[in-house]
């Protein structure tokens, strides 16, 4: 059985011209790009690009480099700072999301964090199912993407630039490296991945896929409700059946692919 899955697209620019709308932008990582987003995201504040109520940065050093500069800037009283691990500050902020809040809420990855979605997603897939098998297992046979590396925690990470990107680039239609039109985009690529993979045999399920773009001021995010809508995509592709779910995280560029396996289940 093939299940295509896909979580709702991020949140578009108002037509009217009106700013975007958010609740908190989460920030991973209070590090040299958490600083920049922060940054960068006071300035489209300023600009009437968008508005928010708060940002919340999360990294475990409280002497980050978010926290030595909180003070200063225009929007310094709408930034927080947790003091948290990713792991547990993402199991509480999205179970709390789970609920009902958060519904205009966004989260800003960094560009070198771990596959974090995808580990809560098998986190939650561990305490919906205990009686069943749930592992990470690698993705199979290798994307067609100029670049591409497996982690050691079969995380398979993949890009269509074989050159240094700068932090700041929106992946415009022209790129600025090749002085040409950006013909790739790899959440079509990723599809097509799953699509060639289920023509080779295999039982792949979805793709989930978080799609980072860019909304402001080279502020790149997806929204938390994608979030919630990929772990629903996930029930309801291993409800019944055992299942391997491809997931991925990413831009037009760049991206973290994971296949998350939930075993049949048990017989009462």
């Amino acid at each position: 059985m093939s299940v295509e899955i896909l979580a709702p697209a991020e949140a578009a620019v108002d037509a009217s011209g009106l700013p975007q709308r958010y609740g908190t932008i989460v920030v991973v990582g209070g590090g040299c790009y958490g600083s920049y987003y922060v940054r960068q995201l006071a300035r489209a504040l300023a600009a009437g690009r968008l508005t928010f109520d708060r940002v919340l940065v999360v990294d475990r050093d409280a002497g980050c480099e978010v926290a030595r500069t909180l003070s200063s800037g225009s929007a310094a009283s709408r930034v927080e700072l947790q003091v948290a691990d990713w792991t547990p500050f993402f199991d509480e902020y999205l179970g709390s999301a789970a609920s009902g809040a958060a519904t205009q809420d966004a989260i800003v990855p960094s560009p070198l964090m771990p596959h974090l979605m995808f580990e809560w997603l098998v986190r939650r897939a561990r305490e919906r199912w205990p009686q069943r098998t749930v592992r990470t297992t690698p993705i199979g046979r290798e994307p067609a993407t100029p670049w591409q590396r497996a982690g050691a925690d079969a995380t398979h990470y993949v890009s269509f630039a074989e050159w240094m990107c700068p932090v700041n680039c929106v992946e415009p239609p022209l790129c600025p490296e090749i002085r040409g039109p950006r013909t790739w985009s790899m959440p079509q690529a990723v599809r097509a991945y799953a699509q060639a993979e289920r023509g080779h045999g295999r039982a792949l399920a979805g793709p989930v896929i978080f799609h980072c773009t860019h909304r402001a001021f080279g502020v790149g995010m997806f929204d938390t409700q994608s979030v919630l809508e990929a772990d629903r995509a996930v029930v309801r592709a291993a409800a019944l059946e055992a299942a391997d779910i491809l997931i991925a995280t990413v831009s037009h560029c760049h991206g973290a692919m994971s296949v998350l396996g939930v075993g049949a289940p048990t017989l009462d």
